[in-house]
């Protein structure tokens, strides 16, 4: 699950607790098992004697950590009342198990009918976009994201989320206005300014995507996604020694990433040229 996805899930958990009416209890799950490990820990009191914040806490923690009994604490949990927080606690531990497309229609349809306020109920839809970019789903996660920023405007959190669902539908024009957007409310964001620069270069603004690299390079000189986009600027103007410093850079600085496997393949095809 993205980082982005986890922190708006604290965020939640955070927040949320007071205001979640109690609901209906979850349907019958569409995971492909419950098996495994019960959960370790079982819902705190039963009925009323359930401290409702405490565990809420616990069931997303475990959701987010070991989604498969994170699933069976929201099943129990939901058969004694939890409601929304119960719903919402599987709807995570779906998307640890996978189900994004289950997890992320259960966000939606929890945000519908949540007596939660605007910011929380966007809060659920962020989640919801999230899983379906994991889906490789773009225009369903366009869609919760737009519906978030209908609740929340400008946002920037929901504006760099909808330019990533954008830029996976190619649609590198919208996704930079999103981006435009972000940077007016939270000038110093390092990943709207790399996410921008890599748009640019999609559009053949390689000046301005050099500005924003540079731009962000200054603000964290550890960010390794902007040394991976640093790189292929590097490499798209025939530096290539300078793009592999840069990659290497990723390398040392975040050996496991995502952005490292990618460095890892741009350093393969200059060896390959060089040979």
């Amino acid at each position: 699950m993205p980082k982005r996805l986890f922190l708006a899930v604290a965020l939640l958990v955070a927040q949320t607790m007071p205001t979640l009416a109690a609901g209906k209890d979850l349907p019958g799950p569409k995971t492909p098992s419950t098996a495994g490990p019960a959960a370790t820990t079982p819902p705190r009191g039963t009925g009323e004697g359930i401290d409702n914040a405490a565990q809420y806490k616990h069931c997303i923690a475990l959701a987010r950590q070991k989604p498969e009994e994170g699933w069976e604490e929201s099943l129990a949990w939901s058969s004694l009342g939890g409601g929304e927080p119960a719903r919402h606690c599987g709807a995570i531990a779906l998307i640890g198990l996978r189900q994004f497309e289950e997890g992320a229609s259960r966000l939606e349809d929890l945000a519908a009918g949540s007596h939660s306020d605007v910011k929380l109920r966007a809060g659920m839809l962020a989640q919801a976009g999230q899983a379906w970019l994991l889906a490789k789903n773009p225009e369903r996660a366009n869609a919760a994201q737009t519906a978030a920023l209908k609740l929340v405007p400008d946002a920037p959190d929901l504006l760099v989320d909808r330019a990533q669902s954008l830029a996976e539908a190619k649609n590198y024009r919208d996704a930079l206005a999103d981006l435009d957007r972000a940077l007016k409310v939270a000038p110093d964001r390092v990943d709207a300014l790399t996410f921008r620069a890599a748009a640019k270069r999609y559009l053949d603004d390689r000046g301005g995507a050099e500005i924003d690299v540079a731009r962000a390079l200054k603000l964290d000189p550890l960010y390794q996604d902007a040394w991976l986009e640093n790189g292929i600027l590097k490499r798209l103007a025939g530096n290539e020694a300078e793009a592999r410093q840069a990659w290497l850079k990723v390398l040392d600085i975040a050996p496991t990433s995502a952005a490292a496997d990618l460095a890892r393949r741009n350093i393969e095809l200059l060896d390959v040229k060089d040979r």
